[in-house]
């Protein structure tokens, strides 16, 4: 008992706040900042081709290949799988999968919990909550559960125009735990481990972060949201609008809508994307600064801060109708003008950013980590086969085959004309009304799987080997379907490529770790993006074993970056 208390005790005072207090004796040479950025889409053959050229010819990054040149770079970087945003950015904060985490994808589906008390923007029906009765219902942690979703600021009440939050979230659209007499289940109280926010905020640091939903506070972890001191979220699938005084990193106006022809959402566009994408920008560029993310106050420069750019994973997959197709040219990923334009903007950013840390005497003192939460299939547009695809094709997704022999719940069935639909992208995340109906739903998808395009069926002990069986999770599907290479699930005419999927293009992404003080290195071991979590916290001197997912599974820093000797 003794030895218990005194570890306690121990645990206690390494935890207390004020590790990073400003009167700490830093060294002038130690890390004291962490930029993080997630590129979305962003494969690493990306990063080559951008920094090298492809097949001959010309760069066309000059910022991101600065950066490389003292940086250490990871050919063989994997994101999690499922390679969904959600999983994908809780992996990189958290240093876990969705085995630990609990995060499978932003629509998902937990047995355990009960549905919302008002139906989501998105679908997910209302229903009843009784403590101790758990009837399962499908999770929405996307733009759904925002008070208004068609405005940028989540219809904050008095909030700005371009302003967006954790305020922006509707509590009584968040799935309620019947476990904790119904109380609805914020998105950062979803996910079950904690987080580099949530370490670096209890030992005195300043955490800040910008994304595309209010959803995406989780990456706070578990608490009450206060582990992030700055969050900033406009939102992505909001309604186009003007945006007065913005003006892109390519110095192009967003006063007025550039792309009058798509004013739906910001993902329909190629240039409206770019404007939306500044304002995240321009709250790193106020942070740098010292200042609030809108950059009304005055405050300290986070220890630890970073966004998500959108417009790759745009110019990766739209097809614009009347203006043309992203996406890349052939299997060598030479990109197509208009994705070019999207990665080209995000050098330009990226520029700005680096610029301004230099300018503010920060650079030499700032780790900057670029990754992104998932990548894109497939690259080679050869390859890419909708399904069910046009009108009178004979395909079929496996959740459409599974909903018409009535085994999959209300809330995931594609048949409900009201509900949010199945978790089908490049891959298929099956929840059965029950699980002893498994053998049976695989027994219709082997017989449909040409109709289906199936590649594998995950089920059993092939997926407890990614995943806590769905007898002991309730979050885990009853079995997952990762397609043939190419294939997408869906009908819509304006999409080419997608993610979640467990492919090689959705999983092998940008990792890049710099500082002025590396030398460029390129390291060709296979690594996971979940290694940037231990990583960071090692980089600011906490213990990476402060993160629960890195006990849990024995994440370990990434390879090649040894700081206590380059300091």
């Amino acid at each position: 008992m003794n030895r218990v208390a005194l570890l306690a005790g121990f645990l206690t005072s390494s935890l207390a706040p004020g590790a990073f207090a400003e009167d700490r004796d830093w060294d002038r040479n130690e890390i004291r900042h962490v930029l993080l950025i997630s590129i979305d889409g962003m494969h690493a053959v990306d990063y080559l081709n951008c920094k090298k050229g492809v097949n001959g010819g010309a760069p066309y990054c000059p910022n991101l290949a600065a950066l490389g040149s003292t940086g250490v770079n990871y050919l063989y970087g994997s994101a999690t799988k499922p390679s969904d945003s959600f999983p994908g950015l809780m992996g990189i904060v958290s240093g876990g999968t969705p085995r630990t985490v609990g995060a499978f994808y932003d629509v998902a589906y937990d047995r355990a919990l009960a549905p919302p008390a008002k139906t989501t923007g998105n679908g997910v029906a209302a229903g009843t909550c009784t403590p101790g009765v758990f009837p399962g219902t499908t999770t929405e942690y996307e733009e759904g559960i925002d008070i208004e979703q068609s405005l940028l600021n989540g219809g904050i009440p008095g909030a700005t125009l371009t302003d967006g939050g954790i305020k922006g979230i509707d509590p009584a659209r968040l799935p309620r735990d019947p476990a904790k007499n119904c109380a609805p289940v914020y998105p950062w109280n979803f996910v079950r481990t904690n987080t580099i926010f949530g370490v670096t905020h209890a030992a005195g640091g300043y955490t800040a972060w910008t994304d595309k939903h209010p959803s995406y506070a989780s990456v706070a972890g578990p608490g009450n949201g206060s582990n992030l001191d700055d969050y900033y979220s406009p939102e992505v699938n909001s309604s186009v609008v003007g945006l007065p005084g913005v003006t892109t990193p390519t110095g192009i106006s967003c006063a007025t809508i550039r792309d009058m022809s798509q004013t739906a959402s910001w993902t329909d566009s190629f240039q409206n994307i770019q404007c939306y994408d500044t304002l995240k920008v321009n709250s790193i560029i106020n942070q740098i600064d010292g200042k609030t993310h809108d950059g009304v106050n005055k405050n300290k420069v986070p220890t630890l801060f970073g966004m998500n750019f959108q417009v790759v994973s745009v110019g990766q997959k739209l097809i614009e109708k009347n203006v043309g197709t992203g996406g890349y040219l052939d299997a060598m990923g030479t990109p197509s003008p208009l994705l070019l334009g999207e990665i080209q903007f995000v050098d330009k950013a990226i520029g700005n950013m680096v610029a301004e840390l230099k300018s503010r005497g920060l650079y030499n003192a700032t780790l900057i980590v670029i990754t992104a939460k998932h990548g894109q299939s497939p690259i080679d547009p050869n390859r890419f086969f909708p399904i069910p695809g046009k009108s009178g094709t004979n395909g079929i997704s496996p959740a459409s085959l599974l909903d018409a022999a009535g085994i999959l719940p209300d809330s995931e069935a594609p048949s409900n004309p009201t509900g949010i639909g199945a978790t089908e992208d490049d891959v298929s995340l099956i929840w059965l009304k029950d699980s002893s109906l498994t053998a049976k739903a695989v027994d219709m998808l082997e017989m449909n799987a040409t109709r289906a395009g199936i590649g594998q069926i995950f089920v059993g002990e092939s997926l407890s080997q990614l995943f806590n069986p769905p007898s002991m999770d309730p979050r885990t599907p009853d079995l997952v379907v990762s397609p043939n290479v190419g294939v997408i699930y869906t009908g819509s005419s304006k999409k080419q490529e997608e993610h979640g999927g467990f492919a090689h293009d959705d999983t092998n992404v940008m990792l890049l770790v710099a500082n002025p003080r590396f030398e460029e290195k390129t390291i060709t071991t296979p690594v996971e993006t979940i290694q940037v979590a231990p990583t960071i916290l090692k980089a600011l001197g906490l213990d990476p074993d402060r993160l629960e997912a890195v006990r849990k599974e024995g994440t370990a820093v990434l390879p090649g970056v040894n700081f206590s000797q380059e300091r």
